[in-house]
């Protein structure tokens, strides 16, 4: 069998602006410069995988059915550029919620990876030559734990800075577009072991 390496995407706050809860497909856009990313990383071979924690199910704030306009919308936005959208996975779960089937410790939901290895197992993945993007540190989490290398996009929606093992990404950037010029200026065929940030427009390792 021939595995495929993937970019797994964050949905809200990194492939669209974050409207919390919202299922509305009206309110839904891309964010800047994402098609601009996806369309350089779909061209050098990447799946394009959303992995998304949707905890507004558990919470009864919306039907877990709703996400397919919300899929449908993405989709649609995303074709109008000629990109292809490999895999939708969804964590409905919430510890907290008040939806009982829903109202459980998963290992769905982000920082956990367990949607991660779904997605391998059903797509032929290799994690090991795949990259995880998102705007806060339990995207980045998710990611390492899974297996893959992780980009975080600077864009103020991490608030809590929590430290951890798992928790350091390879690459800090403004969009998606720049975190696509990181991956493909990088080896993603097992060369790549160092960490960097962007500082004053160079790579620095730390």
């Amino acid at each position: 069998m021939e595995y495929r390496k993937a970019i797994f995407i964050d949905k809200d706050g990194t492939l669209i602006p974050n409207i919390p809860y919202n299922v509305d497909p009206e309110k839904i856009t891309l964010s800047a410069k994402a098609t601009e990313g996806l369309v350089k990383l779909q061209n050098r071979g990447f799946l394009l995988v959303i992995i998304t924690n949707q905890s507004g199910v558990a919470k009864g704030l919306f039907k877990e059915r709703e996400l397919e306009r919300v899929r449908f919308k993405i989709e649609t936005l995303l074709t109008l550029d000629q990109i292809h959208l490999s895999g939708f996975y969804v964590c409905p779960h919430h510890p907290e919620g008040s939806i009982h089937k829903y109202a459980i410790k998963c290992n769905c939901r982000k920082p956990s990876s367990g949607l991660f290895f779904k997605a391998a197992k059903e797509l032929s993945i290799n994690l090991s030559q795949s990259w995880m993007i998102g705007d806060i540190l339990n995207d980045v989490e998710a990611g390492n734990r899974a297996g893959c290398k992780s980009i975080l996009l600077n864009n103020g929606n991490e608030t809590e800075w929590k430290n951890g093992y798992f928790r350091k990404p390879a690459y800090i950037a403004d969009d998606i577009s720049q975190a696509a010029d990181f991956i493909l200026s990088n080896s993603f065929y097992g060369k790549h072991s160092k960490q960097y940030l962007p500082i004053a427009n160079r790579q620095v390792q730390i």
